[in-house]
């Protein structure tokens, strides 16, 4: 009987064995995702939770639920990987032996790094919204603000969801200028980038976006420390940029087993080739999702569009044949932009975000880098297809690899 053993059950660990279990002969085949408990979070959804657009329960299911039967679910956490002897050890001392490993442990806020932003100021001026319990506090607190200075502010890239942090500073605007209270909101968006986006097209209008709304962008920023005291972000060039309630993005490193394990590189992500995900060490281990270093966004639609293609490489490559799926770094991202707008974004490794649109050449429905309605309620309903269609491994009508049908290639901004 041979082993299949998958650490982490979230999003891309879930599709992993809901497309390979119906592939992989139940007398053959065990089996095995590893996580630390039982629920599974929408993630998309934190970004709603402080302007009380979704509740904490709306994005929470037990992660059993999307399990397909044939599948073990084992709850612990994962001390180390020995890949020189195809075994997996548990916190608790379990020992679990593999014969393929496919590693799904997704990336996570690491706010200790940056001096000063976990000190006395942590959940009362300084916030995030990355995790449950980050989002439910800054609801809290923007119930009760009474305006002054906002900052958005990125650590460092690569990040979950690169939008997300735009979609934020959007929201807020709106969510202010709804309570009456714009004009005693000075809203400043922080970033490492030489602009709002990491792609120059996407990164003008986007851009130009935050200077409509009269939100000031402060690039090339790299923060050397928060001081809590004060209240300002410090860069390592000297700047300062002083806040009153500042909403930040930590750093953002892979599980710390795969460090512990010597599988990772410097943020604790698995090097693979980004067309297989295979790794580049070793020949039975596969990492898929926020957990891979490939140069794409690390989000649901990456991993969504992987695993169109993981399971025929998986399959070629356990009876050693070539793998000819490669995947080309596709993502397609909706950027919600406040007052029922919102903005799509598809792009890959080589081809940056463009208009026009999609997925129909001239129909759509949906516009590429254009805020409209349509766009807004393709983000509210992927909700509904992330619980039904995603996560449960059915079938998109979308391609896996960018297509440039629809997209407008010329007079470009």
């Amino acid at each position: 009987m041979k082993r299949l053993l998958v650490l982490g059950g979230g999003t891309a660990g879930t599709m992993v064995v809901n497309k390979l279990r119906p592939r992989l002969p139940r007398d053959d085949w065990k089996i095995t995702i590893v996580d630390t408990d039982n629920v599974h979070y929408y993630q998309p959804g934190f970004l709603f939770i402080p302007f009380g657009i979704y509740r904490p329960d709306e994005v929470v299911r037990p992660r059993k639920r999307f399990l397909p039967s044939g599948v073990d679910l084992l709850l612990g956490a994962v001390d180390r990987v020995l890949p020189d002897e195809n075994r997996v050890l548990l916190a608790d001392g379990k020992d679990l032996p593999y014969d393929y490993l496919v590693i799904a442990s997704g990336t996570a806020p690491h706010p200790e790094e940056t001096p000063g932003m976990q000190d006395e100021e942590w959940r009362q001026s300084v916030h995030e919204f990355y995790t449950l319990e980050g989002a439910t506090a800054l609801a809290e607190k923007l119930q009760s603000w009474e305006g002054g200075r906002l900052v958005v502010h990125i650590v460092e890239m690569p990040i979950k969801c690169p939008v997300a942090p735009l979609e934020f500073t959007f929201l807020a605007d709106a969510f202010f200028t709804e309570q009456g209270m714009r004009d005693r909101v000075e809203i400043t968006y922080v970033t490492p980038l030489d602009g709002a986006f990491t792609k120059p097209v996407a990164s003008k209008y986007l851009g130009n976006m935050l200077a409509d709304r009269k939100i000031v962008l402060e690039s090339d920023f790299m923060i050397e420390s928060v001081d809590p005291e004060r209240r300002v972000l410090v860069s390592y060039d000297e700047r300062e940029i002083p806040f009153d309630l500042l909403v930040t993005v930590p750093l953002n490193k892979g599980a710390d087993f795969i460090g512990r394990s010597g599988l990772g590189d410097e943020l604790n992500y698995v090097p693979v080739d980004k067309e297989t995900l295979l790794s580049k060490r070793y020949d039975n281990i596969f990492a898929v999702g926020d957990a891979a270093d490939i140069p794409t966004s690390k989000a649901g639609s990456v991993a969504h569009f992987e695993m169109d293609l993981f399971p025929d490489n998986f399959l070629r490559h356990i009876h050693g044949l070539q793998m000819t799926q490669k995947f080309d770094g596709h993502a397609n991202c909706f950027i919600e932009t406040g007052h029922g707008k919102g903005l799509l974004i598809d792009f890959n490794y080589e081809v940056e975000p463009l208009p026009g649109k999609f997925p129909l050449p001239g129909i759509g429905p949906f516009s590429l880098l254009k805020e409209t309605e349509m766009n807004h309620w393709g983000k509210v309903l992927f909700r509904w297809m992330y619980w039904n269609v995603l996560l449960p491994g059915k079938e998109l009508p979308l391609p896996a690899l960018l297509s440039m049908a629809g997209k407008d290639t010329e007079d470009l901004p």
